[in-house]
């Protein structure tokens, strides 16, 4: 997908929602969708950071965004729902859902896992992307076209050592992924597929690799034609797929 040439307006009269808008990779898709001619829902738990690219979306000129705080490690179904209840009365519909928050806290031995820190990885990588898209697929389902994008990880396939509870969620995210797919392919306007961006220069890789110099890694920025591309009508029909961005 690096050879992807999305057109200057490809989201126009799109409203696309982005978990974990405020930092790394979830603020540099916020911001080149917005620049794309989305309006953007950012959701993430810390008001500044949201703030923040909020005002970089404005300065680029691009349609203002919408904040919507919320931390999804404590929030509940009813919480969801009112998320849910907002989106309705403001904008009608959601063309597009983007699960990129994470939470990863290093590489620890699973002898060693701390089990409140497995429960609370689980809920922000797993429990959460269920939740957040069944509560919003009535109105997904409102618009023409909606795409929900997962945000991948090889390091599930691979069942890599010390990836612990993160790692775990990842893998049951992309099963979740296929399933919402293969359910919602027929009589539904809904596409769902997912994104592995690769390593890239993030506070997750560089709380996995510390030792590592940051400038190894790819900077989240040239890894975002794939979620352009699914998350426009380009990809319309394309659905449980994984695109791999560095490939």
């Amino acid at each position: 997908m690096k050879d992807y040439q999305p057109a200057a307006d490809l989201l126009k009269n799109r409203v696309i929602l982005v978990t974990g808008a405020g930092s790394g990779l979830g603020r540099a898709v916020a911001r080149r969708l917005a620049v794309h001619g989305a309006t953007i829902i950012l959701l993430g738990r810390t008001i500044r950071k949201l703030e923040q690219i909020y005002d970089e979306i404005e300065r680029a000129g691009a349609l203002k965004p919408a904040i919507y705080p919320m931390n999804l490690e404590g929030a509940s179904p009813k919480d969801y729902g009112d998320l849910a209840h907002v989106l309705e009365s403001e904008f009608g519909r959601l063309d597009g859902l983007v699960h990129n928050a994470a939470l990863f806290e290093g590489l620890t031995p699973l002898a060693n896992y701390d089990i409140e820190l497995w429960y609370r990885v689980l809920q922000v990588n797993l429990n959460a992307p269920f939740l957040l898209t069944r509560a919003l697929l009535g109105l997904l389902g409102r618009a023409e076209d909606a795409s929900v994008v997962f945000t991948a990880d090889r390091t599930s396939e691979e069942g890599r050592a010390y990836w612990g509870a993160y790692a775990v969620a990842k893998g049951g995210a992309e099963t979740l992924m296929k399933m919402l797919a293969s359910e919602l392919e027929t009589n539904t306007p809904i596409r769902v597929n997912s994104v592995d961006p690769g390593q890239v220069r993030t506070g997750l890789t560089l709380r996995a690799y510390p030792a590592r110099n940051p400038q190894e890694w790819t900077d989240p920025e040239t890894v975002l034609a794939s979620y352009l591309y699914l998350l426009g009508p380009d990809s319309k029909g394309v659905s449980g797929q994984i695109l791999r961005a560095q490939n």
